[in-house]
């Protein structure tokens, strides 16, 4: 028997498996629906594994966990299958899809929250912006909460709220035993203490569940747009005034190119533009005085935001990302912004390769740094800010161009770093290294995962960006 047969004979059988235990859908090569069924948000990610279980709930985990443990593929597990390095799906092993698990409770009297780890975050504001709640999401909002959880997740309520995984009270896991278990600071507190910043390769996550905070419906947003000649000044001054701003505020920085908005003239879609934005978590008729400086750092071509609803707000942005782009991103965590870095970030932004990429400068702080260095997983406490590094395209032939400007412009800023590396941004497999990415914390993770997954079930998931 050929290496290739021997390999088909073991996916056939891991199919099989499946479909006799599993009762959501099994679909391998054969199945009509296996393109898309394999396709992810990133449309530079073609990935094909041997078999993708869609699980309808826990217990579908349950077995398919038990069949991965019987035959040992490679496995990948999927929540909403949007982080940028498409670890949601491997090649030629077994896919465990939770995709379709979405259902969101809302228990307004507790002020929590519990989802599925197939829901997006558009899921969940739909559900808690019924009672006026949040718990901080990401900022496009078709984001599985999952992955985005599991490794940190950075929004626009930071400062004051925290990172997604600061606001996690517990999550449900199916760990490589098979068994279902409750991880949180008094059951299993290892295991939550992981799942905060360094979920990845535990075991595979069925649901969390969220603190709330009463915002919304309505809040206030700050979104000014500079000409880009005044990109030095702006970031300047935007530097200085983050230094000043209170938590309620989580200001950004970017440099893009202006999107096709109908509300936006149609003589500026394209041009490079420079923009600040920040969001007042708070009651909205506080925010003017807090958010009215981002509109005093230079000349502003236009301002947006204004008064909206919460969930549109968080929606705003999902047009820019769209499903089948193509896209790389990579980050530093920065102590000090230098003259020197803001200097070499518009230097390298204006190499950019095409105008749907952008570089974006989050500050970070607040209640961030609230939470202890040894309390979470999550090890990138103390810096500053983020400074992410986005390509985005859609012609496959750009592919080495834009992936090149992005490889290029994180080296060429690597001196101002801390040298640190947010998962949820990590390139494609070269930012992969443990100690960079987990810090102080990856010898305790490596602890963990070992005494739950002996035998490395999901090994390979834990080696994964």
């Amino acid at each position: 028997m050929t290496t290739s047969e021997l390999v088909g004979s073991d996916e056939r059988a891991v199919v099989e498996a499946l479909r006799t235990s599993v009762r959501g859908a099994v679909v391998d090569r054969s199945d009509p629906g296996y393109d898309e069924a394999r396709r992810v948000w990133n449309g530079l990610i073609d990935r094909r594994p041997g078999v993708i279980a869609r699980c309808g709930g826990t217990a579908d985990v349950v077995e398919a966990v038990r069949v991965a443990r019987s035959h040992r593929p490679v496995v990948s597990v999927r929540g909403g299958g949007h982080q940028v390095a498409g670890s949601a799906v491997c090649d030629d092993g077994m896919v465990i899809d939770l995709s379709g698990m979405r259902a969101v409770h809302v228990d307004p009297a507790a002020r929590t929250v519990r989802a599925q780890a197939g829901a997006t975050w558009a899921d969940v504001d739909r559900a808690t912006q019924l009672f006026g709640l949040v718990t901080p999401g990401g900022e496009v909002s078709q984001t599985g909460i999952a992955g985005f959880t599991l490794g940190g997740g950075m929004g626009v309520l930071q400062r004051r709220y925290g990172l997604a995984c600061d606001n996690l009270r517990s999550i449900e896991i199916v760990t490589a035993d098979g068994v279902v278990r409750t991880a949180s600071r008094e059951e299993h507190p290892d295991l939550f203490w992981a799942a905060r910043g360094g979920g990845r390769g535990l075991g595979v996550v069925t649901s969390f569940e969220f603190a709330l905070h009463p915002l919304g419906p309505v809040v206030r947003e700050a979104l000014v747009f500079y000409p880009y000649d005044q990109a030095r000044t702006v970031a300047r001054g935007w530097r200085d005034l983050t230094a000043q701003l209170p938590d309620t505020v989580s200001p950004e920085f970017v440099l893009w190119s202006v999107p096709p908005d109908p509300a936006i003239p149609a003589e500026l879609h394209g041009a490079p533009v420079v923009i600040v934005a920040g969001v007042y978590a708070g009651d909205p008729a506080d925010a003017d005085p807090v958010l009215a400086p981002l509109a005093e750092l230079g000349t502003p071509l236009m301002q947006g935001g204004g008064e909206l609803r919460y969930a549109e707000m968080q929606q705003a942005l999902d047009p820019a990302f769209p499903a089948g782009g193509r896209y790389f991103f990579k980050s530093h965590f920065v102590g000090d912004l230098t003259d020197d870095a803001i200097d070499t970030m518009i230097a390298c932004d204006a190499r950019r390769a095409t105008p749907q990429s952008l570089m974006v400068i989050r500050t970070l702080g607040g209640a961030i740094d609230r939470v202890g260095a040894g309390e979470s997983a999550y090890p990138h406490r103390g810096a500053r800010y983020n400074l992410s590094i986005d390509a985005g395209w859609t012609d496959p032939a750009l592919d080495d161009t834009a992936i090149g400007w992005a490889r290029s412009s994180w080296g060429a800023l690597r001196e101002f770093a801390t040298g640190g590396v947010y998962v949820n941004f990590a390139g494609l497999d070269e930012d992969s290294a443990r100690d960079a990415v987990f810090g102080e914390s990856a010898a305790r993770l490596d602890e963990i995962q070992a005494a739950y997954d002996p035998d490395g079930l999901f090994a390979a998931a834990a080696r994964r960006p």
